[in-house]
């Protein structure tokens, strides 16, 4: 249905002024425990300097950094998964990065794609993924006038980044 809504253009938001590192913060708070019982690290990487607010649907942008985190914790066996944000012009920058088993290349473009998987195994095996979190997730992200990109490397880890316009100040 959420895809349907956002489809048509229809996905109601309700957006207000947040903090960049406050969502990847909470975020990083709901998987702690999970990531420690992995043996994973899992870390806010938090700028120096304060970032622009950025102006989303904190549910809706949160189930998109919980898509992210969840997906970068099945696929990371050992070392680490890195939450990030940064400024770049007039934009805040989301990232979720992960030393994970990669995403092959052959995949990349269609990782977006309803109900594909890259795992095509999985699909046999009683795994209750459905197949439509990063169709959502990106969905969410341009229905807030963003971007949701991903770079990959097999074997070395996946980043996505989430780009969305700062909140211009009013005058």
């Amino acid at each position: 249905r959420m895809l349907s809504l956002a489809d048509a253009g229809e996905l109601s938001l309700n957006r207000r002024a947040v903090d960049p590192l406050a969502l990847l913060e909470r975020t990083g708070l709901a998987y702690i425990v999970q990531a420690q019982q992995q043996g994973v690290t899992l870390r806010v990487d938090a700028p120096q300097a304060s970032l622009p607010s950025i102006s989303v649907d904190t549910d809706r942008l949160t189930q998109v950094l919980n898509n992210l985190v969840s997906n970068a914790l099945h696929h990371t066996t050992q070392g680490e998964i890195v939450l990030a944000a940064k400024a770049i012009d007039q934009q805040v920058q989301l990232i979720v990065s992960d030393t994970g088993s990669g995403i092959a290349p052959a995949d990349l473009p269609y990782i977006f794609d309803r109900f594909y998987r890259t795992d095509k195994a999985r699909q046999r095996t009683g795994d209750d993924s459905s197949g439509l979190g990063l169709a959502i997730a990106k969905a969410i992200v341009e229905a807030h006038g963003g971007t949701l990109t991903v770079t990959s490397t097999p074997g070395k880890g996946t980043t996505f980044t989430v780009t969305l316009k700062v909140v211009r100040a009013s005058s």
